[in-house]
């Protein structure tokens, strides 16, 4: 073969990963700018903003089909219809619906959120709670919140007549023995 032929069959294949990786490279991007999708597991509120107790914009039922556009905590913004708005995580199964069982679905998230998936043994406990583990490394006292917090007490005789109203009964509960007292059990058998 000669050095020209060489040179020649050389180059074409520096062109041709060249143009591989400049294609793959793109179907990267298109991936990645595709908006996600999921389909709801079972029926919920869509709310105007990522809490509980945010006003309710709309519903999603069992199967629908959602457009996932951001995640925040143990929510996602979704877009479903002509609603968009805020869902609980464990409400939403990412990714594309291929006949799944929806029990089994709702099973499986629930297993891994209560630490309770595989072994059947718990092994620990988590929630989702809204912020990440950056956030409470970085998390600082902040006197302003804490009296912003402390605004939202009632007095004692209000918090009884909204218990009274809902016909709550008060219970007794123990303190938890501190750890460092001496136990009187200690010895006994």
């Amino acid at each position: 073969m000669s050095k020209d032929m060489s040179q020649t069959k050389s180059a074409a294949g520096l062109l041709a990963t060249a143009t591989a990786l400049v294609l793959g490279a793109m179907l990267a991007l298109v991936a990645a700018a595709a908006p996600e999708t999921g389909t709801a597991l079972k029926p919920d509120d869509i709310k105007a903003e990522p809490f509980k107790d945010a006003k309710t914009v709309g519903k999603i039922a069992k199967g629908d089909r959602v457009e996932i556009l951001a995640r925040q905590g143990g929510w996602l913004q979704v877009k479903a219809g002509t609603k968009r708005g805020w869902v609980r995580m464990l409400s939403v199964r990412r990714g594309q619906a291929a006949g799944t069982d929806v029990g089994k679905e709702v099973g499986g998230i629930a297993g891994v959120a209560t630490g309770r998936a595989g072994t059947g043994q718990v092994v620990s406990s988590t929630g989702v709670r809204g912020l990440s583990e950056q956030q409470l490394k970085a998390a600082q006292f902040d006197e302003a919140e804490l009296r912003r917090a402390e605004a939202f007490a009632v007095a004692a005789a209000d918090a009884q007549a909204f218990a009274a109203q809902g016909k709550l009964a008060a219970r007794q509960m123990a303190f938890l023995a501190d750890p460092k007292a001496p136990n009187p059990n200690a010895g006994a058998r």
